[in-house]
């Protein structure tokens, strides 16, 4: 079986973060961003190489991940190598400030005060948020309003613990903890129920199937979509990882990514109509 890192900690949709200090990916009114990875020759992306199956290790120890693969073909098309830096998500979010990274892969979305100094590239996953119960007595949870005293796991500081906050959970907080951990505390009690992405949480249950936990069905909110994050002056950059995205998705390659880790193709809309939308304010 893979080694399974931690796909909560993230969850990277919509945290709401403001970086302080950074470098200018400017010049005299130029934006550089795409020149300086040219000359380079090495395009510099910040990961956790803890999210399942976003960016993770696999049992050869060797950083993978759908992130971590679709970023590597965009820097093959680009004719520049790939150079990854792990950090957790707030270390991702700093490292772009301050130009320690040109993006950031990880399963990232925008909102709230984010979208003020990043942007995201084109749409890599399209997803909707789930929460993770016991198995036996759906952690008595039945809505969003069931959450209201029960214990919520999560990194803290992301948009799925302060939606939960919103509801009246109790928030227990990790940092770049395992799955197994995660989903252990669940359905031992220490915990009640994990909010996060849906496609995440599928593989992570799918992945640890003797641990007696599932997701709520039928609860799903926030439609979305996630990206590379970027910063918001480097548009040069940003434009030639749209365009190498775009071919991917024309010739199949996006597809055949994201069927190898999640057997489904998450590089379109789903199905699924998803209209609930829940905000952490």
């Amino acid at each position: 079986m893979k080694k399974i890192f931690a796909s909560f900690s993230i969850v990277a949709l919509g945290l709401v973060f403001v970086a302080c200090g950074g470098t200018k990916e400017q010049t005299a009114g130029k934006d550089n961003s795409w020149q300086k990875v040219e000359d380079a020759k090495k395009l510099t992306v910040a990961t956790s190489g803890t999210l399942f199956p976003s960016s993770y290790y696999n049992d050869e120890n060797k950083l993978t991940g759908y992130d971590v693969d679709v970023i590597t073909e965009v820097a093959k098309r680009l004719d520049v190598e790939v150079e990854f830096k792990e950090y957790n998500v707030d270390g991702q979010i700093t490292s772009v400030d301050k130009g320690e990274a040109d993006l950031a892969a990880n399963d990232f979305g925008l909102s709230g005060d984010r979208g003020k100094k990043f942007m995201l590239s084109s749409p890599i996953k399209y997803s909707f948020d789930s929460m993770i119960v016991r198995k036996s007595d759906d952690s008595g949870i039945a809505s969003l309003e069931d959450l209201k005293g029960k214990k919520a796991a999560g990194e803290p500081n992301t948009n799925y613990m302060k939606i939960a906050e919103k509801y009246g959970a109790k928030l227990v907080t990790y940092d770049n903890a395992t799955n197994d951990q995660y989903l252990t505390d669940v359905a031992n009690g220490r915990t009640d129920v994990i909010l996060n992405d849906y496609y995440l949480q599928k593989m992570s249950v799918g992945a640890l199937p003797d641990i007696p936990v599932k997701i709520l069905e039928n609860v799903y909110f926030n439609a979305n979509f996630t990206g590379f994050l970027i910063k918001k002056d480097s548009v040069a950059l940003s434009k030639k990882i749209d365009g190498a995205l775009k071919e991917m998705q024309e010739d199949g390659t996006m597809k055949k990514i994201s069927e190898t880790y999640f057997q489904t193709d998450v590089s379109v809309e789903p199905k699924e109509k998803v209209t609930e939308s829940v905000s952490a304010e």
